[in-house]
């Protein structure tokens, strides 16, 4: 049947919501006056609402209805809620009780287990976070670690050089690693002269 002269129907009170004092909420409209919740009667605004089928509740109402049960899922962190919803006509005591969740999740989630499998440092032994993290000689380490094991020297993609697991530039590597002899970073000829 075609709405002849007006708008849309109010999804609380069904009488013609007309543009200017219209609310959209969840493919409904809405007096602004009859935007509230149906458990508490709270005006709702876009942040505060949380729809649910045809019928709209403020957030508490509605995580109150319609959220987790059970100890540990109270208003606040580590809190248990007593509240029944009673007041409310919520009824939220049907049937048995649920069984609390267990204390440790048994699909733990991707941050859940990048917190637990954090890599270390080599050269502090402390976690190594994404936004601390160089890689260098195929490990993780802090910016602040990636130095020369023996001269200190801050090092980068460019002159570090790994050796047994720790980091050095290329200078001190050549010094302590490298070929030995005229010509290879060892002594000079005049250096060679002195000691003979």
């Amino acid at each position: 049947m075609p709405n002849w002269g007006g708008g849309a129907k109010c999804g609380a009170c069904e009488k013609t919501v007309y543009h200017a004092e219209e609310i959209q909420c969840n493919g409904r409209s809405f007096h602004k006056t009859c935007f509230l919740c149906m458990a508490c009667r709270k005006a709702l605004d876009s942040t505060t609402v949380a729809a649910h089928e045809s019928e709209i509740y403020c957030k508490t109402c509605y995580g109150r209805k319609y959220g987790p049960k059970g100890v540990g899922f109270g208003q606040g962190a580590g809190c248990l809620s007593t509240d029944t919803g009673d007041h409310l006509g919520l009824n939220l005591q049907q049937g048995s009780p649920k069984p609390a969740r267990p204390s440790t999740p048994t699909n733990p989630s991707k941050f859940a287990k990048k917190m637990v499998d954090v890599d270390k440092c080599p050269r502090c032994g402390k976690s190594v976070y994404a936004a601390e993290k160089i890689m260098g000689g195929g490990k993780p380490w802090h910016k602040t670690c990636f130095r020369c094991a023996i001269c200190g020297k801050s090092l980068e993609s460019t002159n570090v050089t790994d050796k047994d697991g720790e980091l050095y530039c290329k200078v001190c590597y050549a010094k302590n690693f490298g070929p030995k002899g005229i010509g290879f970073g060892g002594l000079t000829q005049v250096e060679k002269k002195e000691c003979d």
